[in-house]
């Protein structure tokens, strides 16, 4: 699995959610910030203006545009600049007729564990559209908007492939860059690392062996990844460790003794003890929280 997929699978959390909006002028809408979450609009009728985070200029936005917020935080759309938006109402379902037609997304990530490559994204991002995004809109569209039998399926399915190639838009229009993750899953030394770790985590590294795959001596290797990371090779491939572990016992049912062999560790202490080291509590009584918390949320959504 290459890097920035693994990244998603491992941080995404609970089912990705989408809707439909429509408006007719003049209207304004304010998104309040949701911490732990990236969330996204495409403009697919009509257009409109972006009122970004931080009280920057408004953007114009045309049909086919994309807004992408990867940190979830609070900005607003408006139907002209100098309308004062009004925090955001229930959704019209499958809007027919409106004069403007949004397609909103968000997707739930792990905000403790957030992975640098997600963390040093831009506080919003504007993406005109490709053919890649045209095509994976235009089937997500169609099953919001007429739902079938599988659209349950169909709509998380297409949610993934829409943020993978919202992220896979921008990292390749970005410039050249001599450090950070733009630079680093450029570099064919820091990437094979990269992609070794991810491939294999439970693998006994080194940074011996990682420089080996890496096709590079040994102190070259380590400078060179740690200018680019922003961590020293052993110390991603820990941390990368602990993340994976943490989904594991979040959504799966292996036992924590599976759980450290499948990272890396030949010992549940010594496993245990990394894990406390990193996440503030043991592997057991991590899973018995995430528990309770699924089940007091459970709770809440049958009340309702």
């Amino acid at each position: 699995m290459d890097v920035l997929s693994d990244v998603l699978a491992v941080l995404r959390t609970g089912r990705p959610q989408s809707m439909l909006l429509g408006h007719d002028a003049p209207w304004g809408q304010e998104f309040a910030e949701v911490p732990g979450a990236m969330g996204f609009q495409v403009i697919l009728r009509g257009e409109c203006w972006l009122l970004p985070p931080g009280g920057s200029e408004p953007v114009r936005l045309s049909p086919g545009d994309v807004v992408f917020r990867p940190h979830g935080r609070a900005h607003a759309l408006v139907s002209a600049p100098g309308i004062v938006p009004e925090p955001c109402s229930a959704p019209v379902a499958r809007p027919a007729g409106q004069e403007i037609v949004t397609l909103c997304g968000a997707y739930e990530i792990d905000p403790v564990r957030t992975h640098p490559l997600v963390h040093d994204l831009p506080e919003w991002i504007h993406l005109a559209p490709t053919d890649e995004l045209r095509s994976a809109v235009s089937l997500l569209t169609a099953e919001l908007e007429q739902p079938r039998l599988g659209t349950g399926a169909a709509v998380p399915a297409l949610l993934e492939m829409l943020l993978l190639y919202l992220l896979r838009c921008w990292y390749a229009g970005q410039p050249a860059a001599t450090t950070g993750w733009v630079a680093a899953l450029n570099d064919p030394v820091t990437s094979a690392a990269l992609h070794a770790m991810h491939e294999q985590p439970g693998e006994p590294w080194t940074v011996a062996s990682l420089a080996a795959r890496a096709g590079l001596s040994r102190a070259p290797f380590a400078r060179r990844f740690t200018a680019l990371v922003g961590r020293p090779p052993l110390g991603y491939l820990t941390w990368w460790r602990m993340t994976v572990a943490a989904r594991l016992l979040r959504s799966s049912d292996a036992t924590v003794a599976t759980v450290a062999h499948r990272v890396g560790y030949a010992s549940e202490f010594a496993f245990a003890t990394a894990f406390r080291r990193h996440h503030g509590t043991a592997p057991g009584r991590y899973r018995r929280g995430l528990l309770a918390a699924g089940a007091a949320r459970e709770l809440v959504d049958r009340d309702r």
